[in-house]
């Protein structure tokens, strides 16, 4: 067996900070996390010259990167983005659609098979996450309006039945037919998660009930308190927090949600319940001007300013061009929120929240070896996914005070 000794770190870990950290890894699985600087012959030694040992980061919903979606629907594109994301500490990735017509749908099912066994040189491909387009119209954000409908069982039970790939959906649950959707969703062990929508609690209490655990970039494109005929009545925002055992998601880029939303998530949801996402488009890792939200033949024209990109009449946000590292560095700036914490929201809870926790999350014995090295800024030293080092930055060290 290949082996690989990380050694001279601060390893984050399950049960606290470990400084003078060594791992090592077996193979593709983590074999030891220890305080002595263990002797193991034959391995590749990578020292990490006092920086921070961590789980690789998992962004359980991501469109995009490095000028490619994954709509693009091709094998180069789904490629380049895991490659892409690598470069700040993704080592395992969800790759989300974009409300549009079936037949594109199942062309990115069918690439998302093509692609996967060869994705080798970046972060892990764990399911696909369909997202729309069973959503409500006036919640629908820069999802194009021409796509959104409502559940069609004929639809998605076609989808369903020609791939077992897709491990998560995103759907408005006060929908006509709904409920019977997460019924097959259930059925099928796919999480369903509640999205572009106007449910108020008495939905999202059933929802919950059938199967809707969880809330897709948590504020943005869900409703709030509304009054309907003078009475007051709860949204999904309140829903989530009322409801104990429904986790929550946030584009934690410091632009989508305010300083005082992400202190409020992370006080009432906690770190348990509460994952981060980039929901990255094509511009992630790119510059500042035009790009295409979703696939370049049928996407919509958008433009990346101030951190974020946008409708062209800037009346929505149109997905983000964050990348993971900067979510933990934007939680513990502006949330001040410890970073084992930060950290965990980034690696333990989406592992636990789809169902991966026995396999990755945590470094700890047995669990996969997917590891990042990063300083006290949480800039990305050594990302590791299955034990291959798939990037190394070059740059100088940098001393930790």
């Amino acid at each position: 067996m290949n082996y690989t000794k990380i050694y001279n770190g601060t390893a984050i870990t399950p049960s606290g900070l470990i400084k003078g950290a060594t791992v090592v890894i077996c193979g593709d699985k983590i074999e030891e996390v220890t305080t002595s600087n263990v002797s193991v012959p034959g391995a590749l030694k990578i020292d990490a010259k006092g920086k921070f040992i961590a789980p690789g980061f998992i962004d359980m919903h991501v469109h995009g990167g490095g000028g490619h979606d994954f709509m693009d629907n091709t094998v180069d594109a789904f490629l380049a983005i895991s490659r892409e994301h690598a470069k700040y500490g993704t080592t395992a990735m969800m790759p989300t659609t974009l409300s549009c017509e079936k037949q594109d749908l199942l062309e990115t099912i069918e690439t998302y098979e093509k692609a996967s066994p060869l994705n080798q040189e970046g972060a892990q491909f764990v399911g696909l996450h369909i997202e729309g387009p069973y959503f409500a119209m006036n919640q629908k954000g820069a999802q194009d309006p021409k796509y959104i409908r409502n559940p069609d069982p004929d639809e998605y039970h076609e989808i369903l039945s020609s791939t077992k790939v897709i491990k998560r959906w995103s759907a408005a649950p006060e929908l006509p037919g709904a409920l019977q959707f997460a019924d097959a969703l259930k059925e099928k062990n796919i999480l369903a998660a509640i999205a572009h929508t106007d449910a108020i609690y008495e939905d999202v209490v059933k929802a919950y009930d059938a199967g809707f655990r969880h809330a897709t970039h948590f504020y943005s494109c869900m409703s709030g308190v509304s009054r309907r005929n003078a009475y007051r009545y709860a949204g999904v925002v309140e829903s989530a927090y009322l409801i104990d055992g429904m986790s929550v998601e946030i584009i934690a880029d410091g632009v989508h949600l305010p300083t005082p939303l992400l202190k409020l998530v992370y006080k009432i949801k906690g770190a348990a319940h509460t994952a981060l996402i980039t929901d990255a488009m094509r511009a992630a890792g790119m510059g500042e001007g035009k790009s295409i939200l979703g696939s370049l033949q049928r996407g919509m024209e958008v433009v990346v300013e101030d951190g974020v990109a946008k409708l062209p009449d800037r009346s929505a946000f149109a997905g983000s061009v964050a990348t993971t590292d900067q979510l933990v560095r934007k939680m513990i700036e502006l949330a001040e929120v410890s970073l084992p914490d930060a950290v965990k929201m980034i690696t333990e809870t989406p592992a636990q929240i789809l169902g991966l926790g026995h396999l990755k999350g945590s470094l700890t014995k047995g669990r996969d070896a997917d590891i990042v090295i990063f300083d006290n800024h949480i800039r990305i030293d050594t990302t590791i996914v299955n034990g291959k080092v798939v990037y190394q930055n070059q740059a100088p060290v940098l001393s930790i005070p």
